[in-house]
């Protein structure tokens, strides 16, 4: 039988561990997720502003995802009622620069 989560471990979806970066990468998979963390990079938004920036998604889908955006420590409610990123919010955006940069380059090159 297959190892299970050690106790005070989350189970999270493709995981039977728990472990940080399963959890991590479930988060971040989920739709919208990476979004809203890329559209919050450069400064706060409102919802409106922000559903706005995230192509119209859905507002019952936008705030399940703050929520847990926000439970995870990533992202904040100002006190203007605007949505922000976090210091870990930012540290995240920042480890996803590479990727990015790396993206951008295989995009030209593939014509993407």
């Amino acid at each position: 039988m297959g190892k299970q989560a050690a106790s005070g471990e989350r189970r999270v979806r493709g995981s039977r561990t728990g472990r940080p970066i399963m959890a991590l990468l479930d988060l971040l998979g989920r739709r919208w997720s990476l979004r809203i963390l890329w559209e919050l990079r450069e400064a706060p938004l409102t919802s409106r502003a922000l559903r706005t920036a995230c192509d119209e998604a859905s507002p019952t889908v936008l705030q399940t995802r703050l929520t847990e955006l926000r439970e995870a420590g990533f992202v904040e409610l100002g006190d203007n009622g605007g949505y922000g990123l976090t210091a870990l919010g930012r540290d995240l955006c920042e480890t996803f620069m590479p990727l990015h940069r790396f993206a951008e380059r295989w995009s030209r090159t593939r014509g993407v």
